[in-house]
């Protein structure tokens, strides 16, 4: 954390990368998105700051419960779930719960030459993503990854908390660019597997809308 430059919220949208497969789950079909950025730490230093619950608030939220293998979490104002693996300081699985349906991440650090890298894999079953996935595309859970990654950003290189922790963030310019960055690549990694490209961009306009909270566009 020798760094206090802000994190550069245009670079950080090149600095992730992301990606949408299709999978397979308990011989159901699955929809992956992946995401993932290079930091200038250790491993163990990253591993630490993605599971420490003193860390966590800093970059993403307050996290409660018994984070080890088989114990159970909160995330404050969001998600809860199982941890069903954990090795660290390399990685964790866990389910993620929320508004009564159940998906999955899996969580891994990675030595990237004198740095370290996360990946994320959010992954759930695609017919209980069919309705919402018509509505939101990827970018509805991966604009939030995105953000969190931002927060990861700053912290790490400033020791100051996320951005967009700051009320009315959404609202700034550099807010606006980052949120509808953010969504348009996600909506185009929807492209990617096949989602025709009016609906992948409905949608991308639906969850940049939500994200800025903003009235979603009028069906034409």
């Amino acid at each position: 954390m020798s760094e206090r430059t802000p994190v550069d919220v245009d670079g950080q949208i090149e600095a992730v990368s992301r990606r949408l497969d299709t999978g397979e789950r308990d011989r159901q079909p699955t929809l992956v998105s992946t995401i993932s950025q290079r930091y200038a730490t250790t491993v163990e230093d990253l591993w630490d700051a993605c599971t420490s619950t003193e860390r966590l608030p800093r970059w993403f939220a307050p996290v409660t419960g018994d984070l080890r293998q088989g114990g159970h979490y909160q995330v404050e104002g969001n998600a809860n779930g199982t941890i069903e693996t954990c090795q660290p300081p390399r990685s964790f699985t866990a389910t993620w719960e929320f508004g009564g349906g159940v998906s999955w991440i899996a969580v891994r650090v990675d030595p990237d030459g004198d740095q370290a890298r996360l990946t994320l894999e959010h992954s759930a079953y695609a017919d209980m993503e069919a309705q919402f996935w018509r509505q939101f595309g990827p970018g509805a859970t991966g604009v939030g990854w995105d953000l969190a990654l931002l927060g990861l950003a700053q912290y790490l290189r400033t020791g100051t908390n996320m951005p967009q922790e700051a009320e009315g963030w959404e609202a700034t310019d550099e807010g606006r660019r980052f949120v509808t960055a953010s969504s348009a690549r996600w909506a185009e990694c929807s492209v990617t597997i096949g989602t025709p490209r009016p609906d992948a961009e409905a949608a991308r306009d639906r969850t940049t809308a939500f994200f800025l909270g903003e009235e979603p566009p009028t069906e034409s």
